[in-house]
């Protein structure tokens, strides 16, 4: 009999670890199956916008020059990006754009010609299509093109014509034609166009004749380069200076608020339970609510500014330090407090000499871990309140114009990042393991 009960329950463990074996990843299937129906993804092919993609990436590593006549006056302006700094003087224009009378010819490599004629009227030439001639006025624009009847890179409407290819782009309404012709490169990253420093070499800024009578080489140069106002590389330092300002004021104070609140959460110090579960549940209400939400409330409280960030950051990280600074308050040895208390110690040097030693690689591993992390997240807070890199990438964002300013704040989030990670790795290697980790 006893043995028939031993088998009894020994099918039904086996039964009940096969159910669990076969069972959990089912449900994992079913679940997954829900999100590719729920989230539509068989869909994202066709919400995917190639054209929009590649013109972001061409944005990201190369820039555009536009060429843009004002269909109502003649004027025709060239800039790079459109940029007032960029624009280049009537006599200078770049080798590509040719006025032969009253045309303009603008060549887009490679075969693709535009022209803008002097009445007005627009013609582009591009190798294996017919010619395509547009003409704006006050019905909107006219073109030899048949509606219904053209490829994929040519959008035609009433009041709109817009070519899009390997070359360039062309968009012409009744107000404006305008050109991009893209380069490689990050154009006037060092000089706007308007320095005199333009267009010349290192050898020439460091050792050729003074090009400023006003100023020296290297003094002007670095004016310019420091003041240029295309890529503002004095702002974007101090943006990513208060990035890491948020950070640092953040993570410190919460662990300056969270320390002393770990105590009265810890077991073995507190032993009333009321105090202990008070503030348990207020470490978990601070890090129960994400850091984002946080910002938004206080930037609604104090208004915007890298401060409302380092705050949000504080309330999060005093929620997620006090859980772990108790819990190490918990496994501490209390040898090591009693040989302290052995030598008359009162309460506050037994917590000095006798718990802090324990608990302090933790706390510093924890902290400089935390510094990190939140360099990235003040990136997103940031932008919520208004201070440090991620307003100006966010700016950079949503104008859509300088998609390559985007590329270069992205660039430097990487390497403050890294930059933190490495500092924080030798902090970490210095202050808990006694330097070098020999």
């Amino acid at each position: 009999m006893t043995t028939l009960v031993l088998k009894a329950r020994t099918d039904a463990l086996f039964a009940r670890k096969r159910l669990f074996n076969f069972g959990l990843p089912l449900l994992v299937l079913l679940y997954l199956a829900y999100i590719f129906f729920a989230f539509d993804i068989p869909g994202l092919a066709d919400r995917l916008r190639v054209d929009n993609a590649r013109t972001l990436v061409a944005d990201s590593y190369s820039y555009k020059t536009n060429v843009t006549r004002d269909n109502r006056t003649g004027m025709i302006e060239v800039a790079i990006e459109g940029e007032r700094n960029g624009t280049y003087a009537d006599d200078s224009l770049p080798g590509w754009v040719v006025r032969s009378g009253g045309d303009t010819v603008i060549d887009l490599r490679g075969g693709h010609i535009v022209t803008f004629l002097a009445d007005g009227g627009m013609t582009y030439r591009t190798p294996g299509y017919p010619l395509i001639t547009a003409q704006a006025g006050a019905g909107g624009v006219q073109t030899n093109l048949t509606p219904g009847d053209l490829p994929d890179w040519i959008s035609l409407s009433r009041n709109r014509l817009a070519i899009t290819d390997g070359a360039g782009r062309i968009t012409m309404t009744r107000n404006r034609t305008e050109v991009f012709r893209y380069s490689f490169g990050w154009e006037m990253f060092f000089f706007a166009l308007d320095s005199p420093y333009s267009g010349h070499g290192l050898a020439a800024i460091l050792l050729g004749d003074r090009i400023d009578p006003a100023r020296p080489n290297i003094a002007g140069a670095w004016q310019d380069f420091w003041h240029n106002p295309v890529w503002r590389h004095a702002e974007v330092v101090w943006a990513l200076f208060e990035t890491i300002l948020m950070a640092f004021l953040g993570t410190m104070g919460a662990a300056l608020f969270a320390l002393p609140m770990a105590f009265l959460a810890a077991r073995n110090f507190t032993p009333l339970m009321p105090v202990r579960f008070g503030f348990r549940r207020l470490f978990d209400f601070l890090r129960g609510v994400d850091g984002l939400i946080w910002t938004i409330i206080l930037s609604r409280a104090f208004g915007p500014g890298p401060l409302t960030g380092a705050l949000a950051i504080l309330v999060t990280d005093t929620g997620s330090f006090g859980k772990i600074f108790s819990e190490a308050l918990e496994n501490v040895d209390d040898k090591q407090i009693e040989g302290v208390q052995s030598t008359g110690a009162n309460a506050l040097q037994r917590y000095r000499f006798g718990v802090i030693p324990q608990i302090t690689p933790i706390l510093l591993s924890q902290i400089l871990y935390y510094l990190e992390s939140n360099t990235r997240s003040a990136t997103i807070i940031g932008a919520i309140t208004g201070g440090g890199i991620g307003l100006l990438l966010t700016q950079a964002i949503i104008t859509q114009k300088d998609w390559e300013e985007v590329s270069y704040f992205i660039v430097l989030i990487i390497l403050m990042v890294m930059l933190m990670d490495w500092i924080s790795g030798q902090l970490r290697r210095r202050l808990i393991k006694g330097g070098g980790g020999h």
